[in-house]
């Protein structure tokens, strides 16, 4: 098989899972905030079910939009050669390495910090009221976290991929 190709469905895939994700992270500081506003407190049934089916998709798209980042990176790397010197820290692949260890930082954020507990606040898993407010304090902060170092990751993936700054 050629490689060729396969780089660019991988940089392709890379490319739409970033918008997905990151997306996903900027909507919920700008948009979330917003609708928590006009939302009832006590919806009723049938919108409460619509709401976690719509909620589930979208989860499940963006949570799963990381790994299908986090794969293409690194086999983009692999394939051009890059991957122990970008993982390593070394030579002229330090900055792409930068934004692959922020991205891996921002994944198992992800993962293992804020969907474990963002299940709990979504009503995906039954969860206590005390439980659902120490939850959705800990998913505010870990999406912001995300939130913040997307803008690192891109900017070092940027300019790592386009020769903007070398350390080698």
């Amino acid at each position: 098989m050629d490689f060729a190709v396969l780089d660019i469905a991988a940089r392709l895939l890379h490319v739409a899972g970033v918008v997905i994700w990151v997306g996903h992270n900027w909507v919920n500081v700008v948009q979330i905030p917003v609708f928590r506003r006009v939302l009832p407190d006590g919806p009723p049934e049938a919108v409460r079910g619509v709401f976690i089916a719509a909620s589930k998709r979208e989860h499940g798209i963006f949570r799963h939009a990381s790994l299908v980042v986090l794969a293409t990176g690194l086999f983009m790397l692999w394939r051009r050669g890059d991957l122990v010197d970008a993982l390593s820290l070394s030579g002229s692949s330090a900055i792409i390495g930068l934004g692959a260890w922020t991205g891996t930082l921002m994944v198992s954020n992800l993962w293992f910090v804020l969907w474990p507990h963002q299940k709990k606040v979504l009503g995906f898993v039954e969860a206590s009221t005390e439980e659902r407010l120490r939850c959705a304090r800990i998913t505010f902060l870990s999406s912001r976290v995300n939130t913040v170092l997307s803008i690192v990751t891109l900017t070092l993936m940027i300019t790592g991929a386009h020769g903007g700054i070398s350390l080698g």
